[in-house]
């Protein structure tokens, strides 16, 4: 016997039996190919519509926070407004003007204090230099004892929120003193 493979089929079944046996593997690929690609398929509706019901789940979660966002503060106002029914009520049977003015400068620190927990600091700059960044200059005054460009008079106290200018303080700057 020889040791070489022979090159030609010896008979007819041995050239037609490797077909079906190819198309029953190209029919299982193919089934299998159509088996992944449902697969892929219910994975991609999945994914669409958790992004949408995560974009959905975003926009009311922002909204919410949006309306609710300032509850703690409310909370730390409502008894500075108990405060100020209290003292509107004793105003009115009130006649000594004094502790009227003492109450009401009462309640005002308090409700300053519970702002200023809150971030709210107020921008006083009397006898600081003029800062465009957190004054507003609406006049200017000569002064013999102020030196230019330093702030005369605040006539509209100025607020920043956690750093952030809420609204600049409105002031009168000098100009020097008159030649």
């Amino acid at each position: 016997m020889s040791d070489t493979i022979p090159t030609e089929p010896n008979d007819a079944t041995q050239v037609s039996s490797p077909q079906p046996d190819a198309g029953s593997k190209l029919e299982a690929q193919l089934a299998a190919a159509k088996q992944e690609a449902a697969a892929n398929y219910d994975r991609y509706t999945r994914s669409v519509a958790d992004l949408e019901n995560f974009r959905k789940r975003s926009l009311r979660e922002k909204e919410e926070l949006r309306l609710y966002a300032v509850s703690g503060l409310m909370e730390d106002v409502v008894p500075i407004l108990d405060n100020l029914g209290l003292g509107l009520a004793a105003a009115k049977q009130q006649t000594d003007v004094k502790s009227i003015v003492d109450g009401v400068s009462l309640t005002l620190d308090q409700f300053k204090t519970t702002l200023g927990r809150h971030g709210l600091k107020e921008v006083n700059p009397t006898g600081q230099k003029f800062d465009p960044n957190f004054h507003e200059c609406i006049s200017h005054q000569p002064s013999a004892n102020i030196a230019e460009e330093n702030v005369i008079q605040v006539v509209r106290l100025g607020y920043t929120l956690n750093g952030r200018l809420l609204r600049p303080a409105s002031v009168i700057v000098s100009s020097g003193s008159s030649k």
